[in-house]
């Protein structure tokens, strides 16, 4: 189930601060990070954003 859109506009990476994009996909429910710099992807459990940097994936 994707997060509703007004949650999304208010959520912000933990890390630096820039916009989450949802980057949902049937195996791996996560919010990604939009800065190139950062790149974070948060881990989204039982409909509820893991907004914690050590909870964190790394980029690829």
């Amino acid at each position: 189930m994707p997060l509703e859109a007004g949650l999304l506009e208010i959520l912000a990476c933990p890390a630096c601060h820039a916009p989450l994009n949802d980057r949902t996909t049937a195996d791996t429910p996560e919010l990604a990070c939009t800065s190139e710099e950062c790149g974070l992807a948060y881990p989204v459990r039982d409909d509820i954003p893991v907004l914690l940097v050590d909870e964190a994936r790394r980029p690829a």
